[in-house]
């Protein structure tokens, strides 16, 4: 199968898109606590009604 590496003819990049790199994320402030507990990106848990769910 032949994988399409260009746009097809005619095609407009819309307004919104641009070539700039996506800005730096800001530096996160580990003095903070999360208000909703523990970052389930962190601990592998996600809770939801008082039910942790683990993907």
């Amino acid at each position: 199968m032949k994988r399409a590496t260009e746009r097809p003819e005619g095609f407009k990049k819309p307004a919104h898109w641009s070539d700039d790199p996506p800005p730096a994320p800001e530096p996160i402030d580990a003095s903070v606590e999360d208000p909703k507990g523990l970052s389930p990106t962190r601990y592998g848990d996600w809770v939801k009604d008082g039910i942790a769910i683990d993907f």
